[in-house]
């Protein structure tokens, strides 16, 4: 399935304007408005912005759609607003609420430093003071256009309670989110429940209906369409693995760090290790190890 050279030759009306490793973000251009998916990180917020710009090409832009809270996803939003005052930051309630929070503020910036360090050459300009705003809430239905062109907005819980996908027609792509999983390669897919199993398994449900439309994955770009179901497939015989294995040592009474620890040795690998700094692969750890042990509890009181 490995196809490196076609991952990123999207279809027209949707340009890639990422600028540095670890957070995409692309723009789609519709016919008469236009709205940038997802920032990256802020290490690259400045080339961000003249990618965005290239891209454009004298146009304005009209949105930015925030598929969630975490700082590889709209650690660059500042740098955005401040170039695009007139841009209408679009997300879910909970992530304006998030948003609203100065210790998750201050969350995003610690890890945007740390991916500067990791990344960057600690030199590019910090983002701009009050940046993370979420100007209008969107939700499972609601729909933004851009012309002849709709995007379906998909509520995706699991991964994070913010978490949206998008369903842009008449092109029939969809841009899903990390509940629904992260390609890392041929027969490969990272699944990061930080939140809920059930809601998971919902939104893979929901997503699952779009099998006949391009997909496109976060972290990884556009799947060819022939692989659409054998991705699903793998999708879910992942999470089982990650249930199994987890399942079984929560049975055994293993403590919290030797969880970590074992989990660690099943996760990080070197592509892991390129694309997230250690302080948030330890934090996402912790919060799916919980996330699975709340499963197995609410299990066990079914007694199933």
């Amino acid at each position: 399935m490995e196809r490196q050279s076609d991952r990123f030759d999207f279809p027209d009306g949707v340009i890639r304007v990422t600028a540095g490793v670890g957070g995409e973000a692309l723009l789609i251009t519709g016919s008469e408005k236009t709205a940038l998916l997802d920032c990256g990180m802020a290490y690259c917020g400045e080339t961000l912005i003249e990618n965005i710009g290239k891209a454009l090409a004298g146009r304005d832009l009209d949105y930015v759609l925030v598929s969630h809270t975490h700082y590889d996803h709209l650690g660059a939003l500042p740098f955005v607003r401040e170039s695009w005052p007139g841009a209408v930051t679009l997300g879910a309630e909970y992530a304006r609420y998030v948003l609203g929070r100065q210790g998750a503020i201050d969350t995003i910036n610690a890890f945007g430093e740390n991916a500067r360090k990791l990344y960057g050459d600690n030199k590019g300009k910090r983002p701009p003071d009050g940046g993370f705003v979420i100007d209008k809430t969107i939700g499972d239905g609601d729909v933004i256009t851009l012309g002849r062109e709709e995007i379906t907005v998909i509520e995706t819980k699991g991964h994070t309670d913010c978490s949206l996908t998008f369903a842009l027609s008449p092109q029939n792509i969809i841009f899903l989110s990390e509940s629904t999983g992260v390609l890392e390669g041929s027969g490969k897919v990272h699944v990061t429940i930080l939140k809920s199993y059930g809601e998971t398994m919902r939104s893979v449900e929901k997503c699952r209906k779009y099998s006949d439309w391009l997909m496109v994955l976060p972290h990884y770009g556009l799947l060819p369409k022939d692989y659409n179901e054998e991705y699903w497939e793998l999708f879910l015989s992942t999470i089982l693995e990650y249930r199994e294995f987890l399942f079984g040592l929560f049975r055994e009474g293993v403590s919290e760090e030797e969880i970590l620890e074992k989990y660690a040795e099943l996760r990080r690998g070197e592509l892991s290790k390129k694309e997230q700094p250690d302080a948030a692969f330890i934090m996402n750890s912790r919060n799916v190890i919980k996330a699975f042990k709340r499963e197995f509890e609410a299990e066990n009181d079914r007694g199933l």
